[in-house]
């Protein structure tokens, strides 16, 4: 890489962008893979502007939240850097969620605006009396459309100061209360993790990466998007996975490296057991890189041998901007390991806060400049998550004679489906809500696809009656489909222990076998 990129690290993220643009006019930055657009880092800058002048002319200034509700595309990125030019937090909603939840986040967030593409609209039109905070509802398919009345050469650019501390992103992670939690990170959070994800990796101008995990979570805003631009490097966004597409999106745009989960590896290798299909240009691909949950040793050895291609694992929480640690990308890389801390710190610590031995099992707790500012407004979550000026993860693991972390088991009782984080919590709240329910148990079972799945044991109320698929109906109603229990036992008692507290992993015991999910992946 060289010197003019690595020059002195900028205070923000506008900063960053003006840098690359100026110096790189010409070099191609995004390429959108549904409708083969490509922008330059002049260009890419240009349709920023573009963006940020139209939320400047509907009244959004500095610290005001933006909500984004989009697939992934050129504009959901536009969006982000329109936001961080700006001096507005980037507030990304998982379109996943069901109406509820989402206006749930809004008002949380107290959303000034919200940037939406019109597939959603039907979802905004049907919560907003639940939206008292939301001044304007702007749709964003196109964004040069969407800017065409904010463009022109004379329109003012508002300029704002902004340093590292200043807030980027308002993103809302899944909460052991049952809500989510909006978790700031800052402009120095966004950086700082870009730069150590870059030199972990050995990134340079030369990389292409890939987006296909959704940009609504951290894994493709810091590994895919901001860690490329950090390189003065290019990425490549696509709308989803396809695993039918995948090797030719690999080929075509001569990509270096991408962001997945196991599931994506296990889907992969169904589809291609032969490997990768002939006449595909591949050998410039460098690694996978792999997180949210551990890839099965065994499906890790089954790509590596089938598609020559290394699996790179690493840890992170959107609380950390997304990577803490990763596996060193060359020959002491270790299967079955997260990986090294890669530029924060990190330590295992027992019930006292104090650090463990080398292989005890203990709390993973982080510190370090990609960690987030705090929750918002939510000072008993802050104080519980920061104790001892460390932030808590909540996983169990331990480290080696070598400095390898290893993730074991979750303080919480989360659980990971697919790279989502699911917090059984709001699932057992919801089913209390129905009326036949006396008492509810969610859990995480193993999965061969998903990595686990979600069920839930019910116990009714004397006298009531109701089916399983009434239940899951119920839930299906109110919840995101994927936090939705799979399968619900309707049981005549849930293992409870002296206080009466739900034993889960009573549960969880008895009904350790996997299920055999139905591939419902897109198959295109």
């Amino acid at each position: 890489m060289s010197g003019e990129v690595q020059a002195a690290e900028p205070e923000s993220l506008r900063e960053l962008l003006e840098l690359r643009a100026e110096a790189a006019p010409e070099k191609a930055f995004l390429f959108s893979e549904s409708d083969g657009r490509r922008y330059t880092y002049a260009e890419f800058d240009a349709a920023v502007n573009r963006t940020v002048r139209l939320l400047a002319a509907h009244g959004l200034g500095k610290g005001d939240v933006v909500s984004l509700l989009m697939p992934n595309s050129a504009e959901y990125i536009i969006a982000y850097f329109a936001c961080f030019k700006l001096g507005a937090l980037a507030g990304p909603i998982n379109s996943l969620l069901k109406p509820p939840e989402m206006a749930y986040i809004m008002t949380n967030s107290e959303a000034k605006a919200l940037l939406v593409n019109s597939e959603f609209m039907p979802h905004i039109e049907s919560i907003a009396d639940e939206l008292p905070s939301l001044d304007a509802v702007i749709e964003f398919d196109d964004e040069s459309r969407a800017a065409q009345n904010f463009s022109g050469e004379r329109e003012h650019l508002p300029v704002t100061s902004l340093g590292k501390d200043d807030e980027a992103i308002i993103i809302y992670t899944s909460g052991t209360t049952g809500k989510p939690k909006g978790c700031l990170l800052t402009h120095g959070n966004l950086i700082a993790n870009a730069r150590q994800i870059k030199e972990w990796l050995g990134f340079t101008e030369s990389d292409r990466l890939l987006t296909m995990m959704p940009l609504f979570h951290m894994n493709a805003v810091s590994v895919t998007t901001m860690t490329p631009l950090y390189a003065g490097a290019s990425t490549v966004v696509s709308p989803k996975f396809s695993a039918t597409r995948f090797w030719q999106i690999i080929s075509d745009y001569e990509i270096t490296s991408f962001g997945s989960v196991a599931t994506m590896l296990t889907m992969l290798l169904e589809k291609y057991p032969e490997g990768v299909p002939a006449g595909l240009k591949t050998e410039q691909l460098r690694f996978a890189m792999c997180g949210s949950a551990p890839v099965p040793a065994e499906v890790m050895k089954r790509f590596e041998e089938t598609f020559h291609c290394l699996v790179i694992e690493g840890y992170g929480l959107s609380e950390s901007t997304c990577r803490s640690t990763f596996n060193p990308p060359d020959e002491r890389r270790r299967p079955g390991s997260c990986g090294m801390p890669i530029g924060n710190e990190m330590r295992v610590v027992d019930e006292e806060e104090r650090e463990v031995a080398d292989g005890e099992l203990g709390e993973i707790v982080l510190r370090g400049e990609n960690i987030l500012k705090g929750y918002y407004r939510n000072p008993v979550a802050n104080e519980r998550a920061f104790r001892g000026g460390w932030f808590h993860t909540g996983d169990v693991g331990y480290r080696d004679a070598d400095g390898f972390y290893y993730i074991v088991d979750r303080k919480t009782d989360m659980i990971i489906r697919g790279g989502e984080n699911i917090y059984p919590r709001e699932i057992d709240e919801t089913l209390y809500e129905h009326p036949a329910v006396a008492s509810a148990a969610t859990i995480g079972i193993p999965d061969e696809l998903y990595g686990e799945e979600v069920t839930a044991f019910v116990v009714l109320k004397e006298g009531a009656v109701a089916t399983e698929e009434e239940l899951l109906a119920h839930c299906r109603a109110r919840l995101a489909d994927f936090k939705c229990p799979k399968t619900i036992h309707l049981v005549k008692e849930i293992p409870k222990g002296p206080t009466g507290k739900l034993l889960k992993r009573e549960l969880a015991k008895r009904f350790s076998h996997p299920i055999n999910s139905e591939n419902s992946a897109d198959s295109r």
